[in-house]
């Protein structure tokens, strides 16, 4: 293979969009169940005495911003609920959020571990739901599961509900007024559709896909990784990578470098989940740990289109010339942000300078941090090189 024939390759695709791979034949939409208007304390009883007899139950939220003034007089818009829609086999509770002060019986099924919910764009929802303490002990993202399987421009709603029913689903409601009361028939079964749908498609998963499906389950078990390296995974670190193991190593968690490596590989056979997996990868790449390619090459190969698209981005980043042959590969891959992903670690590998990782910061005696801005240009001097910024974190 020539030096040219990647970058000759990836141009040509650059035309070719979305999802190339197979899809199997559309199924057909259970017929629609009941539908429950709850503004009750008696109608919510009856609803979760239900809900709870079912071991899944799809939940769509709508909400609406309202504006806050705090002391400072900063205006901002914060999210309230105004319906909760949760769907089982042949029901559909609509709830109302604004006129029901008190949801905390709704916790005997968002909060129990036996019953698994299901969202599509489990975030939003979930926010919105917290600030009316309603927290999700055991669910399923459906939005994240089909990106894994077709990529993020082909992971909405209505692009699912297309390719797996030929239904089209109409949006014109999605931006109405959630507060408005009482609310026209049209806009309470359009509310209650969307978690109709959602369970819908949930089964139809179930059927074709399910082994990515269950790579996707939240259900409060912890991974077992090194205490530094949680924050990276759940995406709310506060350090930089050097600045978590400059803690680390002062707190006693970290030795020496070779462990910051066991650390980091051990992780990688502990950690399942695509997302927490995708963060991993990239900490892997941000610290410049190109003694883990080995173990990112085979990823190259992942049933989930995010760790192929993540491993493919670490190794570019990494310089790993011997990843260039199993990534042009990927330049076919059928999903779109894995073949972008390919193009970009290929012009990394085959057009650029080795990568430099950023200064390593200083601690003084009394506790504070400053860092030195070096020379950008690259040597084959090991001591002026990332590996001794590095060591001066771990070994000094």
């Amino acid at each position: 293979m020539s030096d040219n024939s990647p970058l000759t390759d990836l141009e040509n695709l650059e035309n070719l969009h979305g999802y190339l791979g197979p899809t199997p034949p559309p199924g057909k939409l259970p017929p629609r169940g009941e539908r429950f208007w709850v503004d009750r304390p008696a109608q919510l009883s009856h609803a979760v005495n239900l809900l709870k007899q079912s071991g899944v139950v799809a939940v769509d939220a709508e909400f609406t911003q309202v504006r806050s003034r705090s002391q400072g007089d900063v205006v901002s818009n914060i999210p309230r609920l105004a319906l909760l829609q949760l769907a089982i086999e042949k029901h559909c509770f609509v709830v109302d959020a604004l006129r029901l002060a008190d949801l905390s019986s709704l916790m005997d099924v968002l909060g129990n571990a036996e019953i698994a919910v299901l969202l599509h764009g489990a975030g939003a929802d979930m926010r919105v739901m917290a600030e009316r303490e309603l927290r999700v002990a055991h669910y399923y993202d459906l939005e994240a599961t089909c990106r894994s399987i077709f990529g993020q421009h082909e992971s909405s709603l209505a692009a699912m509900l297309q390719r797996a029913f030929g239904y089209h689903l109409d949006k014109s409601l999605q931006r109405t007024d959630w507060t408005r009361r009482p609310l026209p028939p049209a806009m309470v079964a359009y509310a209650a559709r969307d978690a109709e749908v959602t369970l819908a498609l949930y089964r139809w998963l179930d059927l074709h896909y399910h082994e990515i499906l269950q790579l996707h389950e939240m259900n409060g078990e912890v991974d077992l990784v090194a205490h530094w390296i949680e924050p990276f995974l759940r995406g709310n670190a506060t350090l930089s990578p050097e600045m978590a193991i400059a803690e680390a190593k002062a707190q006693g968690q970290i030795v020496n470098r070779a462990q910051v490596i066991a650390d980091c590989r051990a992780a990688l056979v502990m950690v399942k989940h695509p997302m927490r997996r995708n963060r991993l990868l990239r900490l892997i790449a941000d610290l410049s740990l190109t003694q883990l390619s080995g173990d990112l090459l085979p990823l190259l190969q992942a049933l989930t289109s995010d760790e192929r698209a993540a491993s493919t981005r670490a190794l570019g980043r990494l310089g790993v010339q011997s990843a260039v042959e199993p990534i042009s590969a990927l330049l076919t891959d059928p999903v779109l942000d894995v073949r972008k992903a390919a193009q970009t670690a290929l012009r990394n590998l085959l057009t650029k300078e080795p990568r430099q990782t950023r200064p390593a910061p200083a601690r003084a005696a009394d506790g504070t941090r400053s860092w030195v801005v070096e020379n950008t240009q690259s040597s084959n001097d090991d001591d002026n090189g990332w590996k001794s910024r590095l060591r001066s974190i771990i070994d000094a």
